[in-house]
């Protein structure tokens, strides 16, 4: 099954054709205010998943391309994600800082942004930003020190999620923080519809330059890891999102780019790039050159 939200807050389901609209079973509404219905319909999917799949059978709803899709889960309690978890992307950044090593960072969570929306670059004369393809774990449950062997139980769902990126060697959080610098989308499939998250493949364009490509095999700190160390330090709750990391192949978007994501049996969402007129700040002042390692 999958799960949008649309048109200023609604909570719909869809098959990729039509959207339904589930809005009353979790009490969402336009405008809501903080936008958390979807979350109580994750942690309630497990009691409510017979009525949505009836509804999804039996409603006309509305077609799809006629809906704007905004972001699945904009309030979460967290938004975690893990650097450096691919060899390769290690090399081409020359960086020793694996998410083996490292841990999971945060990201604001004014940073994500839905399928129908616009990646907008800062007014940072002298700065690179980059893309990453990623994928977005959704969990589904409270949870606290889960183990390996049952993360995949806490996971609700999954998305494609960019995180855009200013290079340079500030902190990390900062640099990939800025409002739209977190595209997560079109939807949510439901962990039931991905036969193995372990072995998932994932495409990132540029236009019609396909820069990224990798799979879930080849990840660091898989799945079930990221699940099990992000829930040791900090409880995890419905909705809070998990980003898997990039491979190599990050590089520069300009204004005018339209960046598209693919992650199989997930989905795939294409943005436009454009520049903004906001962001400057004392610490991107000095101009910072990217070099990829050899």
């Amino acid at each position: 099954m999958k799960f949008v939200r649309y048109d200023g807050g609604l909570v719909g389901i869809t098959d990729g054709r039509k959207v339904v609209d589930v809005s009353d079973l979790c009490q969402s509404s336009v405008g809501e205010w903080p936008p958390v219905g979807i979350n109580r319909l994750i942690r309630d999917y497990p009691t409510l998943r017979s009525e949505l799949s009836q509804r999804l059978l039996a409603q006309a709803g509305v077609p799809l391309e006629t809906v704007r899709l905004e972001t699945p889960v904009p309030w979460p309690n967290k938004l975690m994600a893990f650097p450096v978890n691919y060899h390769d992307h290690a090399k081409e950044m020359a960086s020793r800082g694996l998410a083996s090593v490292q841990g999971y960072f945060l990201k604001s969570n004014a940073s994500l942004i839905g399928a129908s929306d616009r990646i907008e670059l800062p007014d940072l004369p002298g700065r690179e930003i980059h893309h990453e393809c990623e994928i977005a774990l959704i969990i589904g449950k409270t949870c606290r020190q889960v183990s390996e062997a049952d993360a995949l139980d806490c996971i609700f769902g999954y998305a494609c999620l960019m995180d855009m990126t200013i290079r340079g060697k500030e902190e990390r959080v900062f640099r990939k923080s800025y409002d739209t610098f977190t595209p997560v989308g079109p939807w949510i499939v439901t962990a039931d519809e991905v036969p193995d998250p372990s072995n998932m493949d994932m495409k990132l364009w540029v236009n019609d330059e396909l820069r990224q490509q990798a799979n879930t095999r080849d990840l660091i700190v898989g799945i079930r890891e990221m699940v099990a160390v992000a829930s040791s330090a900090s409880t995890l709750y419905p909705g809070d999102i998990i980003a898997t990391g990039t491979p190599a192949g990050v590089g520069r978007v300009l204004p005018g780019d339209v960046v598209t994501i693919e992650v199989a049996n997930v989905g795939r969402m294409s943005l436009p790039v454009v520049q903004g007129s906001l962001g400057r700040n004392g610490v991107f002042e000095k101009p910072y050159e990217f070099v990829r390692a050899a």
